[in-house]
């Protein structure tokens, strides 16, 4: 087989293209879990599952599979794929590229109508970005037995319930909890790699050592409110600049570490009047590492340091954790497997953590599990401007495919 198929990634990212269309919103990118596009969507993919000889099937959560068998029927399988909903004004790669290069390396090996030892299950999964109901990873979730139990009572923005929804898309609730995989010997996934470090390091492909784990916390900060020409500076406590402060400390203790990042993304200040001294401020703080016992250091130090300043300028602080999610280091084998692909089709091996969360981390609690990553312009994700080369998607899809032929269970 010719693993530089440039024919195969120019169909791929041709489907890709098509794939666009299926949105919620017309004139962007918008496929919530179990909505009408997200429906359209799956049936395509069972489209070209069939078109090929596989058996597709849409199962109880809204999961796509279809298995490619091995030389023996009932043999272990290797399962790849990735999800196809999107958060709201999406970038056309994030998920879907991992989906439909599943399907594209079975595709090759239908056409030359070469086996493996090993069958082939490739799935697209529902509910990774966790955009339309407060949960997130359904999908995977379920083919690992690990829904939470109050998920089907959990409800979108329009008051919808999970239970309503798979119902309405014609997946069973009831099923939900009794979905777990059976005989997969691994799972896999492509993934564009969602920052910048490939494009720095002047790299098409990386082999994902691990996946961050994350902590995040909701920051109050009390100062005292008061008037903005009658207080004297000494005499101030200025919650807005004690917070300002812990923000910028909380930056600087992330740069002591090359893989541990650490982000402040909202900020609420109170009265919010220009005349006004914030009396009272609200900000989050989201960490991640990839590993765990780096994580839980770094939360230990900002605590630390955060409330020393408050301390100091006489401000009371609350700190409480609102997720916590523990690191997924990828397994040494599936991690060899990929350095190995990517010696072959010519790239010398590269390791990088992921700073978001994959269903791999999932998938990886029931059977070792890896990713390797491909790089996007600018690290630009979640958002209309991603992009990926189709020379790099070629390459990506040669890797994928070597990797699953050599896959030994």
């Amino acid at each position: 087989m010719n693993l530089d198929n440039a024919g195969a990634a120019r169909r791929l990212m041709a489907r890709l293209d098509e794939f666009a269309q299926f949105t919620d919103e017309p004139g962007r990118l918008t496929r919530l879990y179990l909505s009408p596009s997200y429906r359209r969507a799956c049936e395509r993919l069972a489209e070209w599952m069939l078109a090929i000889g596989l058996e597709p099937e849409i199962d109880p959560a809204g999961n796509v599979h279809a298995r490619y068998e091995g030389r023996k029927p009932g043999a272990p399988a290797l399962m790849v794929g990735s999800h196809i909903d999107t958060v709201r004004d999406a970038g056309r790669y994030d998920g879907n590229l991992g989906a439909l290069a599943a399907l594209a390396v079975v595709e090759q090996l239908a056409e030359s109508g070469e086996r493996l030892d090993h069958a082939i299950d490739v799935v697209a999964f529902g509910d990774e970005e966790g955009v339309r109901f407060p949960t997130t990873m359904t999908g995977s979730r379920a083919l690992a037995g690990l829904v939470p139990a109050d998920a089907l009572g959990k409800r979108d923005a329009d008051g919808i319930t999970l239970r309503e929804a798979l119902t309405k898309f014609g997946g069973d609730p009831e099923r939900l909890f009794a979905l777990r995989a059976r005989g997969i010997a691994a799972f896999v996934e492509l993934h564009i790699e969602q920052g910048p470090v490939l494009e720095a390091e002047g790299l098409a492909l990386g082999t994902v050592a691990a996946i961050n784990g994350a902590t995040r916390l909701a920051a109050t900060v009390q100062g005292l409110a008061g008037h903005a020409g009658a207080v004297p500076m000494a005499l101030r406590q200025d919650a807005l600049a004690a917070a300002s402060e812990m923000i910028l400390a909380i930056e600087a203790r992330a740069r002591k570490e090359s893989d541990l990042v650490a982000t402040v993304g909202r900020i609420d200040a109170e009265p919010g009047a220009i005349n006004v001294i914030p009396g009272l401020v609200r900000f989050s703080i989201d960490i991640r590492a990839p590993r765990d016992e780096w994580r839980r250091r770094a939360v230990s130090d900002i605590a630390t340091a955060l409330q020393a300043i408050a301390d100091r300028r006489k401000i009371d602080l609350v700190l409480a954790p609102t997720h916590e999610a523990k690191a997924y280091v990828c397994d040494p084998r599936i991690v060899a497997g990929f350095d190995a692909a990517l010696v072959a089709v010519g790239q010398k091996p590269f390791h990088l953590p992921s700073g978001a969360g994959h269903d791999t981390m999932v998938m990886g609690q029931i059977c070792p599990a890896g990713m390797l990553f491909v790089r996007c312009k600018g690290g630009i994700s979640h958002n209309p401007a991603e992009s990926i080369t189709s020379e790099d998607c070629a390459l990506a899809l040669a890797a994928l495919t070597r990797f699953v032929r050599d896959f030994r269970v």
